[in-house]
């Protein structure tokens, strides 16, 4: 069962928002199920981490999230999904990229990422999607999801994401903070946050001495008596299984299953959020381009 959760707080007489995870359990699973090397798994994370708190903002139990970096890195794109009731999930182009530790002797992640965009589209049960997109800042994902927020979605905000990889590539610790402050706050109150946020340890150092989400809100909104409005379960869920294979299947056309009968007998379908491998028989296949529309 997963360890990890959410927390979302308020601060200053309800003038700041934090919002504060741990999520070193669904990172782990993504490691384990894609096989990503550290510097990865780090990228990765941080989104995962990102996207855990973003579905936290979400009001509706059935909206859902999606995060996607596309940087021209060697490690392709990120792609994350996180819904409102705490399930993430998680991709990425390339899993096993290797690359020389940076200047400060830590992941190289801007360098694995590179330069790009940042996407996030919203499904709020709308006829259309929201959809928001911003030019990747550093590549290091926290300053461009606080880049995103603050020009994107015009809330000012501050974003600590970590992962800490161990030797052997499992995670040892994941998770983040954000830190928005509402209409009307004053600039001294502003400038004040963005000392403190300066000041606290690195989220990674803090989950390391085995930091809550409410240790991680705690370090920055301490003055202000945060309080916790919610807190949320978070676990890694796939929105995969056999029923939607079939039906991804069925939608490709009488006349496409049956070229895929003549030509492998089978098929087999790998869902690229979670690794998980569905196969399709011959008689499932004939059955499926029998309901199928020609």
């Amino acid at each position: 069962m997963s360890r990890d959760y959410a927390v979302r707080a308020t601060a200053f007489g309800g003038s700041v928002l934090g919002l504060a995870a741990v999520t070193t359990d669904l990172v782990g699973e993504m490691q384990q199920r894609h096989h990503t090397w550290p510097v990865v798994s780090a990228a990765l994370g941080r989104t995962a981490s990102f996207g855990a708190m973003m579905g936290m903002m979400l009001k509706n139990e059935s909206d859902r999230l999606t995060i996607q970096v596309q940087g021209d890195g060697p490690i392709g794109e990120i792609l994350v999904d996180a819904d409102a009731r705490g399930g993430v999930r998680g991709t990425v182009t390339h899993p096993v990229v290797d690359l020389p530790l940076n200047d400060l002797g830590k992941l190289d992640v801007a360098r694995a990422v590179g330069a790009g965009t940042l996407n996030v589209v919203k499904d709020l049960g709308m006829r259309e999607p929201y959809r928001g997109s911003v030019r990747l800042v550093s590549g290091e994902l926290g300053d461009d999801f606080t880049y995103y927020l603050t020009v994107s979605e015009q809330v000012p905000s501050s974003v600590g994401v970590g992962v800490l990889v161990d030797r052997d590539a499992s995670i040892l610790a994941s998770g983040g903070f954000i830190i928005q402050v509402m209409p009307g706050t004053g600039d001294e109150r502003i400038e004040e946050l963005e000392e403190r946020v300066r000041r606290v340890p690195s989220v990674t150092q803090q989950l390391k001495r085995g930091a809550t989400p409410e240790d991680l809100l705690e370090r920055v909104l301490g003055d202000g008596e945060p309080q916790v409005l919610a807190t949320q379960p978070l676990s890694f869920q796939c929105q995969c299984s056999e029923e939607r294979t079939r039906t991804m299947l069925r939608s490709l056309g009488r006349e496409e299953l049956n070229s895929i009968i003549r030509e492998q007998g089978r098929a087999e379908v790998i869902c690229h959020f979670c690794n998980q491998t569905y196969e399709i028989s011959r008689e499932e296949l004939e059955r499926l381009a029998e309901e199928a529309k020609s």
